[in-house]
């Protein structure tokens, strides 16, 4: 082959690669839809009426003025209210009142004082000199230079952010929820959200949803929020706690 050969084939190439780049699909050029909005139904005693999740179970706080806020008491009754609703509406549908299995630990651990040859923070530390994690394979990490130290840092970090989750799982306010309901008093240690489930479609959202996606639209409806930006750090925080309940189930995404 000769180089003018050569030259021509790289060419065509290369053509061919541009050609597949610019008409394959771009998906981050393109804004996601805004989400439906929620109808709830009209007050017919001039309360407030708060609808769960699904779309359709709803509830009129008597005498809830739009921007107040329940006492957390009322709240847990509205909530319960809701959930007994749904329960008569869907007798044959189980609702569990609090994670049963998978739970995990999410207390942070101590870490061990830095060494000469593992470095501080939590980057990755050098090879030389410092300890490695010995069992299982180590992942992301091609040349296997983790320490005991880096795992027990990054582990107390995902801990960390995991109990923030909490927190903001049982205060509404925290998440911008104006009537006094929180996550939990539909979902005891984040029950029946199923994170493991997700992608799937949801009716409610008319199209395909991420977890983030689901939590978002709680807020908004059983809280009366406004939707979190998807990098605003309580989404993501919530996100963390939801999944670290439902720890060592399968992946099943797609599953209703």
């Amino acid at each position: 082959m000769t180089r003018r050969s050569i030259a021509l084939a790289t060419a065509a190439g290369a053509a061919a690669i541009l050609a597949v780049v610019m008409h394959a699909p771009r998906l981050r050029a393109q804004p996601a839809p805004p989400l439906p909005v929620h109808q709830v139904p009209v007050s017919k005693n001039g309360g407030t009426v708060v609808m769960l999740c699904d779309g359709k179970t709803s509830v009129e706080v008597k005498g809830l003025k739009p921007g107040e806020s329940m006492p957390h008491a009322q709240a847990v009754e509205i909530a319960r209210q809701l959930m007994a609703q749904w329960q008569r509406e869907h007798p044959s549908e189980k609702w569990e009142m609090a994670q049963q299995e998978h739970q995990t630990d999410q207390s942070p651990q101590p870490v061990p004082a830095p060494s000469a040859a593992s470095g501080a923070g939590t980057a990755a530390a050098k090879p030389t000199g410092a300890k490695l994690q010995s069992k299982g394979t180590q992942q992301g990490d091609t040349y296997a230079s983790f320490t005991d130290r880096d795992y027990k840092v990054w582990k107390n970090e995902t801990d960390n952010f995991v109990a923030q989750g909490n927190q903001l799982f049982h205060d509404g306010a925290a998440v911008g929820g104006t009537i006094g309901v929180s996550c939990d008093m539909c979902h005891p240690d984040g029950s029946n959200t199923h994170p493991e489930t997700y992608p799937k479609y949801q009716v409610q959202l008319q199209r395909v949803a991420l977890l983030r996606d689901m939590i978002d639209w709680c807020i908004e409806n059983p809280l009366k929020g406004k939707a979190l930006d998807p990098n605003d750090t309580r989404l993501r925080a919530l996100e963390a706690y939801i999944l670290a309940q439902r720890k060592g189930v399968a992946l099943d995404y797609g599953k209703h």
